[in-house]
Formats: C-alpha cells, sequence, structure tokens
C-alpha cells in the first residue's frame, strides 16, 4: 500500500476513525490488526517472516530481561542478531556475493557451483530488522527494560507508519508511547495533517516531477554528454531528497494524527556546510544507528587517529552495503566515507587557508562556500546511487566534464522527453516546486516553520494551505510510483 494512492487514501481515514472511536484497550490490538494488514498488502507472504523475527526477539529480550549478568545474556543476544542479520543476509545478500564468490572462482579457474535464491526481497526488511537489532543490543547492555507485553512489542516492529521506510525508531522511544493512553487533540492532529500535506505535495510534484528528467538520462547514459548529464544529477539530488524526506513526512504525520511522535528524519540536509554536517541532517535515524551500534563498538574516535579513520570508512562502506546489493551503492558509501577521511585530514589546512584569504572575517562567503562544495560533492556521489551498472556511473562520472564546447541541442530533447511535449512548462513547475522547498527549508533553518506560520493571520494561514492542496491536486503526478527507499 502506497501513501499516495487510493487504497491509503481509504484506510487512513478508516483506521484514525475506529482508533478514536474504540475504547482505549482496543486501540492498540487495533493498531496492531492494521499495520499487518498494511504490510501484507504488499505480499501476505512478507507477514510471516515479520511475525517470526517479532515473536524470536520478543522471546530473546524477555530471556535476557531475567538474566543478571552479560555474560548469561550473550547466547540469546547472538541468537537474535544471527536470525536477524541471517534473514538479511539470505533475502538481500546471498546472491551478491555469491556471484563475486562465482566470479573469484572463474578468474582462479576453480569451480563453484553455487545456486541463485530465487527470493523476493521483503519490503522495509531491512528498517526493521535495524529496529529489533537495535532493541536487543539496548536490552541486552542494560540500557532499556525488555518489553513484556507480546502485543506491545509486536506492534513496536510493526507500526504501520514507519514499517517500510523509517525512521528507525528506539525502543526507548517508542515503547514508553505504546504504554501511553491517546486522546484525539485537535491541534496535533491539524499539525499532523498539514505534515502529511507537505510530505505529498515533496512526492507527487516535486519528486515524481523531477525523475521525469533524470529517469530517461540515467536508463540511457550514454546517448549524452555535458550539460544533459548535469541536469539529470541535479535532477536526482533533488528527487532523492523530495521523495525520502516526502514520505518521511507522511509517516510523522500520520502517526502525530494518532498521537505518536516518530524521530526526526531530515534536517536541511541540502544546507549542509560539510559532509559531515550534511550527515547530521540526511537520514538521521540511519546514522544514529551506524554510530550507536557499529562506530562506537568499532572503538569510535578513542584508539587514535588512523583508526578513528578506519573507523569511519568502514561505517560508510556497511552503510553503502545496507542501501542495496550492488557495487554502485558500496562505492556510493565508499565515497562518503573517503569525503569525511579527507575532511578530517584537510580541517587544518582548509582552516588556515580560509584565514589566509580574508574568509574568515566573511562568515556568510564561508558558509556559502562550504553549501556550494558540499552540495558538489554529495551531488556526484548520488550517481553511483541511482546509475543502473558501475559502468553507468563512471560513464556519467566521466562524461558530465565533456561536451561543453558546443550546445546539446541534439541532446536536450532526448533528455527533457519524459516531461513531454509541454516540457517547458513542465520545467517551471518543476523549479517553482524546488523554490519552495528551498525557501521551507530555508525558514526551517531559521526557525520552526510551524510556528512561522502560526504568526500568519488566519486567512493567510487557509489561503497558503488551500493553494498548496490545490496545487498537489493540479501539479501532482499520481500512479503507482513507489517511495525510492522503499527498494531498501
Amino acid at each position: 500500500m502506497l501513501f499516495n494512492s487510493l487504497h491509503f487514501l481509504v484506510f487512513f481515514p478508516v483506521v484514525l476513525g475506529l482508533y478514536f472511536g474504540l475504547p482505549q484497550r482496543w486501540r492498540a490490538p487495533l493498531l496492531l490488526v492494521a499495520s499487518y494488514y498494511f504490510y501484507l498488502s504488499w505480499k501476505p507472504l512478507y507477514g510471516l517472516l515479520l511475525a517470526a523475527t517479532t515473536l524470536l526477539d520478543y522471546y530473546s529480550g524477555v530471556r535476557m530481561s531475567r538474566l543478571a549478568t552479560e555474560a548469561q545474556r550473550r547466547p540469546w543476544l547472538y541468537l537474535s542478531l544471527a536470525s536477524n542479520l541471517g534473514t538479511l543476509f539470505i533475502f538481500k545478500y546471498f546472491n551478491f556475493f555469491r556471484e563475486a564468490a562465482v566470479e573469484l572462482a572463474t578468474a582462479l579457474h576453480l569451480p563453484l557451483g553455487v545456486p541463485t535464491l530465487a527470493l523476493v526481497l521483503p519490503v522495509g526488511v531491512s528498517f526493521y530488522t535495524f529496529q529489533s537489532v537495535a532493541y536487543i543490543v539496548d536490552v541486552y547492555k542494560g540500557r532499556l527494560a525488555a518489553e513484556q507485553h507480546l502485543g506491545r512489542f509486536a506492534l513496536f516492529v510493526a507500526f504501520w507508519p514507519q514499517l517500510v521506510a523509517g525512521p528507525i525508531e528506539r525502543g526507548g522511544q517508542m515503547l514508553p508511547q505504546l504504554r501511553e493512553r491517546h486522546q484525539f487533540d485537535y491541534g496535533r492532529a491539524a499539525s499532523g495533517l498539514r505534515l502529511m500535506a507537505w510530505g505529498m505535495f515533496k512526492k507527487v510534484v516535486i519528486a515524481d516531477r523531477l525523475a521525469l528528467l533524470a529517469n530517461p538520462v540515467f536508463d540511457h547514459p550514454h546517448r549524452f554528454e555535458g550539460l544533459p548529464l548535469l541536469l539529470a544529477i541535479l535532477a536526482f539530488t533533488g528527487q532523492i531528497y523530495a521523495d525520502f524526506s516526502g514520505y518521511t513526512d507522511l509517516a510523522r504525520g500520520a502517526a502525530r494524527v494518532l498521537g505518536y511522535q516518530l524521530v526526526l528524519n531530515f534536517r536541511q540536509p541540502y544546507l549542509a556546510t560539510s559532509v559531515g554536517d550534511f550527515w547530521r541532517r540526511w537520514h538521521m535515524s540511519l546514522s544514529g544507528w551506524f554510530r550507536d551500534y557499529v562506530y562506537i563498538p568499532l572503538g569510535g574516535s578513542r584508539r587514535g587517529a588512523a583508526r578513528t579513520q578506519l573507523n569511519v570508512f568502514l561505517v560508510f562502506l556497511l552503510s553503502g552495503l545496507w542501501h542495496g546489493a550492488s557495487w554502485t551503492f558500496i562505492v556510493w558509501g565508499a565515497l562518503h566515507g573517503t569525503y569525511l577521511v579527507l575532511e578530517s585530514l584537510t580541517a587544518p589546512g582548509r582552516t588556515t587557508l580560509a584565514q589566509q584569504l580574508g574568509l574568515a572575517t566573511r562568515p556568510l562567503l564561508l558558509r556559502a562556500l562550504g553549501m556550494a562544495c558540499t552540495l558538489a560533492l554529495v551531488a556526484y556521489a548520488w550517481i553511483f546511487f541511482r546509475a543502473n551498472s558501475l559502468s553507468d556511473a563512471f560513464y556519467i562520472g566521466t562524461h558530465v566534464f565533456q561536451g561543453w564546447g558546443r550546445l546539446p541541442t541534439a541532446q536536450l530533447p532526448g533528455a527533457l522527453a519524459g516531461l513531454g511535449r509541454h516540457f517547458v512548462a513542465e520545467l517551471l513547475v518543476a523549479g517553482g516546486a524546488v523554490a519552495l522547498l528551498a525557501a521551507s527549508d530555508y525558514r526551517a533553518e531559521r526557525g520552526s516553520v510551524a510556528v512561522w506560520l502560526a504568526s500568519w493571520p488566519a486567512a493567510g494561514r487557509w489561503a497558503g494551505y488551500l493553494s498548496l492542496l490545490l496545487a498537489t491536486l493540479y501539479f501532482g503526478i499520481f500512479g503507482s510510483s513507489q517511495f525510492i527507499y522503499f527498494q531498501f
């Protein structure tokens, strides 16, 4: 079930009406049933895997809660980790590593007859697996009391707004909310609906329109060079942000209407002044997960400069692999790891250079340069994230710098073909929508957009809400377009 579908347009009001219409004791069971219905709408078989994961992690957590020492709890930790990560490996990574092993064996003239697994990746498995792993590790470390109520734990794992693409919640943040009694609150519901409307606008007006420009080029990159490649890179840079943050807004907004607060996942990432700053703003729940459950256990920054840089690089290599079993994602992660290592190593030199150029006394200019450089590096890395193969990615990454000596009159129509006959009008719509998103992010950087809107006269606020709704209905591209992060 997609958030931008008629199915969801019926599902959400029904769940909302039943939730606040039923007695308190039936509300959590209703949400659990709704969550499994939401998930089973993709493919019923997925629900068996989700239920099995939930039961094992629940039992492991309860067992660990009755044991006094980490040594006694460790077998249950290992059992849960083996189950969660093993499931993820089989469904997501087995065929990738099998193919790599077969290629290596062939190069060494060694026979290796390992069959391919004909498995479909369950929707959201990377997200709910990481959420469950965080819970189990926190219980093992004594940072979190194990949830004793099976239904409540099942709802924590399967809560439908964030089940398939996050944010990745922590037990310490979400489980207490599931124990609370929730009453309908008009202000909270209105805030949630506004967030959902903004998320839908970002998805169907911005992301899906930019996809029409990016897809023809990324799907056939060897037909282009220079400007069309640059336009496609910039289009995807905007598309993935509007798409993923749009989903997050829809998820957080829906949860807020029901009375639950999901963690913030994006904080104006394209206004970052360094790659490190970017990762403190982009997919924050995943970045925090890798920090707490991979980077710190590896030693963090406690074992010297060289080990710190190695840990950073390894974390981003794993982050790339988390996104997909493909060399393109691994290179994307490695690029960001390299960016961060070089950023750390060159920090003293860049500070000295800024002082010598007089930029230290011109903070606005220094910030603008930092934002421009960061956006360029991030956008270049998106090539590998979006490309269909490494060869396509390397072609785009090199040929974007070629062909600038002539007007690409023969290439642009092909690059803009996805926008249809009225591509100029579509480009203007896309440009206006992106400008609105940029203005919103700039406003959010200075303070809460909600507080700012509350300062408007009521007539102005409602005119803005109505304009957003009409723009979404008129300019939105409605269909079966999935959110990008559903594939992970």
